[in-house]
Formats: structure tokens, C-alpha cells, sequence
């Protein structure tokens, strides 16, 4: 039976591997070099980032130097311990069986390809380094963020994909229809969409379990080409029962810190060849982030920070800077690089930038929002206090015109409601600040995007 690389590393580290012992493995070839009287061949499994370095005779095994690049196969040899070498370890080789073999028309060469390229292979691409790299540190990423939150205490909502309603108010959803004479109401009965977030139907679950989370695909039909959008990615949405905003700011910060040192104790190697051939510097900032403290600005103390900024001849590209103005990436930046020079929570919000759900602080222009900026990125999570009060929330709801299809999320506020407080953060830029990766389009397995559904 094949032992997988990654066995054998562990064995390693355990001070268990055997010198002589013989062995056989199974996956494919990375790399295979024959030369004279010796050749090497790397061969990955994809149970860990590294590879086994496999040395053949090609005089006594021609149809082992024959084998391409991404070919299957099985290899069974002696083991040899090798702590001179730049690898630990290596596999000299005694059989070879060709599984499946591979065109000529591969595109997986030895040669660096381009992202732009790789997007256009997204059925192969998981085989290149760097996808192996994000792909694995995604699926750490995803078992971090549930380990937090279940080891707290939270429980678990699947909410629902299809909906009835557009929980932030931006109309931009993507419509669900069947065949049939009213393609848009014959089934359901009333027109519905892909979810935009998970918040609105997961606060119920918050006055019932106390602490909750969802954690799911959803949509936008947001033509936007920028590097940071998607028509579909995941939100991590909690829910917290009898907190307000500093409860709120105290649970994102534990979060984002725990699931930052889960990823680095948990991928090494992937967080290394990040920190080589994608974004150097990225460890330092990770670890920056994990030393910091976070800290607290209003948004009306930031204004007059960039206000200042600007008379001090700092130039933005949006330089008008006045009260109300949505910031954006470049203003936030500021403040958490060159103003707090660590990661930042920004709050109390003017209430008309806001979603409808978040609580009217006491002065009537803000709410008790707040996004946690951090350097190199910006605003990474949004989250708030939401408004409980039900008249003050009837008048918001009745404002953005949504009353009607939201009567139950009203109701919340008639039958035992509490002060509550959540929050939302993109799975996958979080993903991306992580990795250094600057698309979202390459930490996806398959982006979906306008004009771009090959796959």
C-alpha cells in the first residue's frame, strides 16, 4: 500500500523514518531530470506542500525518463536518509508503473506561468505551486474559522441561498426564475433571489441560541472588474445575543487573531513560499497584526485627521474630504498605516452611508458601526449593534422601502428581543490578505465574475 509524502515528513519529525526501509508512493511528476547515469524526478501526492525527490539510473529504466511533466504514477524503491542534501530525504528507485500518462499539449510546464493564464486552466491550476499553496491554506482558512467559533460556544446556521429578500438594500441581486408562464412567481409565489448575506436570517437564531454564526456562498450582480469583486464568495456572518458594539470589537479581534495563528502554525511551508514568491514582507505583517493591539477611531475623528492630512499637502486621489463622504481604500490605508500604524477600528458611522439594521447612536446622525481597517489592506470586516427598538426600526424599514417583505425580521423586536451586535467578513479577501495573493479571481477555485463562466 503507498505511504503518503506527507507520512513521511511526519516520520521525520518523529525521528521514525527507516534508512533502507522500502517503500512505495503514488502521484505525479513535478519535475523529471534525466541526465547521464542518474536522474531525478520530483513526484507530489498532494497530501503536503512538499515533494518526494525520486533517483532513477536512466540507463536501466528509459521508460522512467520518458515520463512528463503531470503524468500519474506509482513508484516503489529504497529509502534513503540524506541530511547532507538540500533534501532530507530521497527515494532510489527500483519499479515504476505509468498510471496515466499526459498529452503534449499539457500546459503545466516547468516554466512560470501568469495568473492570467492559470484563470483560463482553473481545472489544472490547483497542480501549480501557488494554487497548491492558497488552495490548502483556504481549506485550513474555512476549519479555523469554524474551531473559533465552535470552541466558543457559537452554533452553527445553515441560512438560506434562496430568498425573498435584498438584506443591505442594494438591489443588486441575482433574480431566480423558473420555466413557465411567470418565470419569476409560478413557484415560489413572489419574486426571489440569490442571497447577498445571511445576517438577516440568522439574528433569529441569535435570540434563541444566544451566539451564532453562518458561514456560506453568496451573491452579487455587481458588473465590476476590479481585482476585489466577485459574483459569488463566502461571508463568515456572526451573531452575538446580549452584546453591544465593544462586545462585537472584542470577538473580531479574537477571531481574526486566532484563525492568522492557526493558519501560521498549520501551514509553514504554504506561508513560506507566500512569503518567497508572492508578497515578501507578508509574515512580518501577519505577525504585526497578531502583536497589536487594536485600536478605536470615530469616523468623525478620522474625518478631521484626513481633513488635516490634505491641508498638510498629503494628496488622495478622492481629496475632497467632507462629513457623510464614504471613505475609501486610500483614506482608510491612511489612517491605519501612517495614522494608528496597526490595525484600527473605525465607528460610529453617519447612519445614511449605513445599512438599515444598525443601531441609531443617541446624537440621531450615527450608528454603532464599525470596520476594522488593517495596513496593507484597509477595511477588512463591517459589523454593528443592530437596532432594536421597534419604532425606530419600523421608520428605517418604511425609509428604504423594505417593510413589507421584512415583517417577520420586525416582529424579532416585538417577541423577546435583547440587545444584539454581528458582524461580516468576506471569507475570501480575508483569504487574500492572508496569502498576499492581490485577485480575488486566484484564491477562488472557480471565479465567478461577469462575462466569465467557462467553468
Amino acid at each position: 500500500m503507498a505511504i503518503e509524502v506527507k507520512k513521511l515528513f511526519d516520520n521525520l519529525k518523529d525521528s521514525k523514518l527507516v534508512e533502507g526501509e522500502e517503500i512505495e508512493v503514488s502521484g505525479w511528476v513535478k519535475t523529471n531530470r534525466p541526465s547521464g547515469q542518474i536522474g531525478f524526478l520530483e513526484l507530489h501526492d498532494g497530501t503536503c506542500f512538499k515533494s518526494l525527490q525520486v533517483v532513477y539510473d536512466p540507463t536501466k529504466a528509459d521508460d522512467v525518463a520518458h515520463f512528463r511533466t503531470g503524468a500519474a504514477i506509482i513508484v516503489r524503491g529504497v529509502l534513503h536518509l540524506t541530511p547532507e542534501l538540500k533534501q532530507p530525504f530521497e527515494l532510489h528507485l527500483s519499479n515504476a508503473t505509468l498510471v496515466g500518462d499526459v498529452d503534449d499539449d499539457y500546459p503545466l510546464q516547468k516554466k512560470r506561468a501568469s495568473f492570467e493564464f492559470l484563470r483560463e486552466q482553473a481545472h489544472l491550476r490547483p497542480r501549480a505551486n501557488t494554487f497548491q499553496a492558497v488552495y490548502r491554506i483556504r481549506s485550513v482558512l474555512a476549519m479555523a474559522i469554524h474551531t473559533f467559533f465552535q470552541e466558543h460556544g457559537f452554533v452553527y446556521v445553515h441560512t438560506p441561498i434562496i430568498t425573498g429578500n435584498d438584506a443591505e438594500g442594494a438591489g443588486q441581486v441575482f433574480t431566480v426564475a423558473t420555466e413557465g408562464k411567470n418565470p419569476y412567481t409560478d413557484f415560489f409565489g413572489c419574486r426571489a433571489s440569490l442571497t447577498v448575506s445571511g445576517q438577516l436570517h440568522v439574528e433569529p437564531f441569535a435570540l434563541a441560541f444566544k451566539n451564532v454564526y453562518t458561514f456560506g456562498p453568496t451573491f452579487r450582480a455587481e458588473k465590476s472588474n476590479t481585482t476585489r469583486h466577485a459574483s459569488e464568495f463566502w461571508m463568515i456572518e456572526p451573531e452575538l445575543a446580549f452584546a453591544h458594539l465593544e462586545e462585537d470589537m472584542e470577538c473580531i479581534e479574537k477571531m481574526l487573531k486566532f484563525c492568522l495563528q492557526y493558519v501560521l502554525e498549520h501551514c509553514p511551508d504554504e506561508m513560506m513560499f507566500c512569503e518567497k514568491f508572492i508578497a515578501p514582507g507578508l509574515l512580518e505583517k501577519l505577525n504585526h497584526v497578531l502583536k497589536s493591539s487594536f485600536q478605536r477611531m470615530t469616523y468623525t475623528e478620522a474625518i478631521e485627521i484626513l481633513k488635516k492630512a490634505v491641508q498638510n499637502s498629503h494628496k488622495f486621489v478622492v481629496n475632497e474630504i467632507n462629513w457623510g463622504m464614504d471613505l475609501q481604500s486610500e483614506h482608510e490605508r491612511y489612517l491605519t498605516e501612517e495614522v494608528a500604524k496597526g490595525p484600527l477600528f473605525l465607528t460610529d458611522y453617519p447612519k445614511e452611508i449605513k445599512a438599515f439594521y444598525m443601531k441609531n447612536n443617541p446624537d440621531g446622525k450615527t450608528v454603532a458601526a464599525c470596520d476594522l481597517l488593517v495596513p496593507g489592506e484597509g477595511e477588512i470586516v463591517g459589523g454593528s449593534e443592530r437596532e432594536v427598538r421597534y419604532d425606530v426600526l419600523k421608520e428605517k424599514m418604511e425609509k428604504a422601502g423594505n417593510e413589507e417583505g421584512l415583517k417577520w425580521y420586525l416582529d424579532l423586536r416585538r417577541f423577546g428581543s435583547a440587545p444584539h451586535a454581528g458582524f461580516g467578513l468576506g471569507f475570501d479577501r480575508f483569504l487574500m490578505y492572508i496569502t498576499g495573493i492581490n485577485n480575488i479571481r486566484d484564491v477562488q477555485p472557480y471565479p465567478r465574475t461577469s462575462n466569465a463562466l467557462k467553468y
